[in-house]
């Protein structure tokens, strides 16, 4: 084939977490031609391999197409080429050619040397400080005007994900989604996650937070006594909502009612639709939802459960919010930067049954923090595998029988 071409290499655990595989797939797909050269193949599960591949493409255009779909696998060009960087033309504008992130480690290369890209998420820029030899991600909105962004491919590095050692479904980090799928054996080993990072949060340990970040189907679905048992219990530390579940949480312990549906009598009650109106004006009235758990008006549930444990709550809100409740934040992107502060500390996290939620949380996540996304709807787990979210093992089940399955497995008795 005449054209372009371009050496790259890869290393680490290429052949068991079967990245050379996809590497040299998408190559195939793309429209592009191979050859494999020195291949080196670790003896032991704990040693690491390495492959050096000339790739081939009928012109320059599909070669960097090429080149850009291989690298979140950890292809970096063979060529040692320090990174290139541009100032921001404005306050919130990024360089025209600049490297948009993954939510993989990643390194860029300043005067020969490798330098760790620091708070990765994916979809953002890549801020470099030269004379301190450091880099930093930044949303677009952030990016201060001259702010020195990094620009092109060259001189970037990223690193795939090794497949854990550990034996259970993250082991595999597969993002099929199937309703079909054994719930139970999951869930056990979420329960076992979740009971060492609970140890390891209580003995004051790094990245050992987890963190839940549900909607309304929660409350609607009987899954509220189970969320609060578990955050009670210790086991959720970082809670990211809406206006929706907190205030239908509050409804129920109000007035018995989700959504005006009754949730003992199963069945709509007279003028129930008003309830969460009610319930969002009489905490206004209060001033917050804390101390409307400490004077006594709200006793149970998920928010008061979080009041009594301290645990951090971001409630981002959306245009249909009644209200909304004192503490939701209604600038969505004073929300993200909200989110984004959290996230540090988290190891592991539980997108429950809100679609919009799950899918911004998934994506500020770094690619180390395993996560598991549980919706009836098997469109949200698979939106959020396909938005490049690949830690993210997928349940197709509804809230409430998942938070119950998951709580009992940790020692809730109802």
């Amino acid at each position: 084939m005449t054209g372009s071409q371009e050496t790259v290499f890869l290393q680490g655990h290429i052949i068991d977490s079967l990245i050379l595989a996809k590497v040299l797939d998408t190559i195939l797909m793309m429209g592009g031609t191979f050859d494999l050269q020195d291949v080196t193949i670790g003896a032991t599960r704990e040693a690491t391999s390495q492959a050096r591949i000339v790739v081939r493409a009928p012109s320059s255009r599909v070669l960097t197409e090429i080149l850009q779909a291989i690298q979140p696998h950890g292809a970096a060009i063979e060529r040692e080429e320090d990174c290139r960087f541009a100032p921001a033309p404005a306050a919130g504008v990024f360089p025209e050619e600049f490297y948009a992130t993954t939510h993989l480690p990643t390194q860029i290369r300043l005067d020969g040397e490798w330098v760790e890209v620091e708070g990765m998420e994916m979809d953002l820029g890549i801020s470099v400080d030269p004379a301190k030899a450091r880099a930093r991600t930044v949303p677009m909105g952030g990016v201060a005007a001259g702010e020195l962004v990094v620009t092109g491919r060259d001189g970037i590095r990223v690193t795939p994900l090794a497949r854990p050692t550990e034996r259970d479904v993250f082991g595999f980090m597969e993002s099929v989604v199937s309703s079909e799928r054994p719930h139970q054996p999951v869930i056990a080993d979420i329960a076992r996650r979740m009971q060492k990072l609970g140890a390891w949060y209580r003995e004051g340990r790094a990245d050992s937070k987890v963190l839940l970040a549900g909607g309304p189907a929660i409350v609607h679905a009987g899954g509220r006594d189970a969320l609060a048992w578990l955050i009670e219990a210790g086991y959720i530390q970082l809670l990211f909502c809406g206006n929706a579940l907190a205030a239908h949480d509050m409804e129920a312990g109000l007035y018995g009612t989700s959504l005006g549906y009754g949730l003992a009598g199963g069945r709509s009650v007279p003028h129930g639709h008003e309830h969460h109106l009610r319930t969002i004006n009489r905490i206004r009235a209060i001033g917050s939802i804390q101390a409307a758990v400490r004077s006594g008006v709200v006793t149970d549930g998920i928010m008061a459960a979080c009041v009594r444990r301290d645990v951090k709550m971001v409630m981002a809100g959306t245009i249909r919010d009644d209200g909304p409740l004192p503490g939701v934040l209604t600038d969505s992107m004073e929300a993200q930067q909200a989110m984004r502060a959290e996230i540090q500390g988290v190891g592991f996290a539980l997108l429950v049954a809100s679609t919009l939620h799950a899918i911004a949380t998934g994506n500020l996540l770094p690619a180390t923090i395993p996560t598991v996304c549980v919706d009836v709807n098997p469109a949200v787990p698979t939106k959020l595998a396909d938005r490049g979210s690949f830690q993210a093992v997928g349940l197709v089940m509804d809230a409430a029988s998942f938070l119950t399955e998951l709580a009992r497995e940790l020692g809730w008795r109802p």
